[in-house]
């Protein structure tokens, strides 16, 4: 009994024997085998812990080109930066329209509430701090107070302005508002001519704006400009029977504080011949142009979509802004800018680009 006994455990140990061999065999063929675990340094900030699942697959990025759908193929390198840029170039926005790319239009700006409707006419508001909210104005408000603040507001003008903020006030904040005119009504005959004037001695903000019509549509020397969409500028003759000139931006120069105009879609659809001058225009009219930062706009239209400043322009960073080709295949009719300073103490030009991402550069100084 016992040697049966014997005999049997060794014939079980043999084919214990057997099956680790072939499973050892089986997994050296396939490749089944799992691999030996890399220990994760302690430092690294995502290093799984303890029974952790491994991290999911990269899910590609949306295309824009191609509509959204997904995309896999890896983006090819940056190209060499153009001269004068502090690094390389932004990605191109690779769509054809400011709202696809990110940039304001009219789902993203004006009133957010609902309005109720006031024909004030040509009102002028003169007690500091007034807020006005939630109003669908018929006419324009000229501003003799500080810390004015227009909110969720809509104002449709027949006057020379739709917003003007006086002499010796400050503290004016124009937010999520549209502000247009009527065409044929204005008292230049027939036209208007600044949606928001600044003629305070301090900076005001305008941003999230709606703005229309208005044949100079934000106009000042110091201001945050931000987020807006201004679109649709009228042309018309002015009281002296010429084309009023045109500009979404303008600023006169001689100014004491800093522009800024950043995140805006500027568009200028007025023909050459018809007045258009510029999508943002810097000219030295009344003094000297400084301080000013054009950063990440969607720009296009005018004679030269941005006039830089001129001569003596000090201060003027212009920098990754879309140039678009919408109404000239150069952005502007005769090019993308003009008056640029490029030995100007402060004056930077980097990253500016057209929509498929070519480089914009400025014509060398005389």
């Amino acid at each position: 009994m016992a040697h049966h006994r014997k005999r049997l455990a060794a014939w079980l140990l043999a084919g214990l024997v057997l099956v680790v061999v072939i499973t050892l065999y089986q997994a050296q063929r396939t490749g089944t085998g799992e691999p030996a675990a890399v220990p994760c340094p302690q430092s690294a900030p995502d290093c799984p812990g303890p029974g952790a699942s491994p991290p999911p697959a990269p899910t590609p990025s949306p295309d824009p080109s191609t509509g959204g759908t997904t995309s896999s193929t890896s983006a090819p390198p940056s190209a060499t930066p153009p001269p004068g840029s502090s690094g390389p170039p932004s990605p191109s926005p690779a769509c054809s329209s400011p709202g696809a790319c990110g940039f304001p239009d009219e789902t993203t700006t004006g009133p957010r509430i609902e309005l109720e409707r006031h024909d004030t006419g040509n009102m002028s508001v003169k007690t500091d701090g007034t807020v006005i909210k939630g109003w669908d104005i018929r006419g324009s408000l000229d501003i003799y107070a500080n810390d004015v603040t227009i909110i969720d507001s809509k104002i449709t003008s027949t006057n020379w302005w739709g917003i003007n903020l006086r002499p010796g006030f400050s503290g004016l904040k124009v937010l999520y508002t549209t502000i247009t005119a009527i065409p044929g009504k204005g008292p230049d005959n027939g036209g208007s001519n600044y949606a928001v004037s600044n003629m305070g001695g301090s900076s005001i903000e305008v941003g999230w704006c709606d703005v229309s019509v208005f044949g100079n549509a934000l106009s000042m020397g110091q201001g945050d400009l931000h987020d807006n969409y201004v679109h649709d500028i009228v042309a018309f003759r002015n009281k002296t029977g010429e084309w009023q000139h045109t500009d979404a931006v303008i600023s006169g120069g001689g100014n004491k504080g800093r522009l800024t105009v950043r995140h805006n879609t500027l568009l200028n659809p007025v023909r050459v011949d018809q007045g258009a001058t510029a999508a943002v225009g810097l000219f030295a009219d009344t003094g000297v142009v400084s301080s000013v930062t054009v950063e990440r706009n969607w720009m296009a239209g005018g004679a030269y979509t941005l006039y830089g400043g001129g001569p003596g322009a000090t201060g003027i960073k212009v920098t990754d802004n879309v140039f678009s080709t919408e109404y000239h295949p150069a952005a502007g009719a005769y090019g993308p800018v003009t008056a640029w300073n490029a030995g100007g103490a402060g004056n930077v030009w980097s990253g500016n680009r057209t929509v498929d991402g070519k480089p914009v550069l400025p014509p060398a100084s005389p």
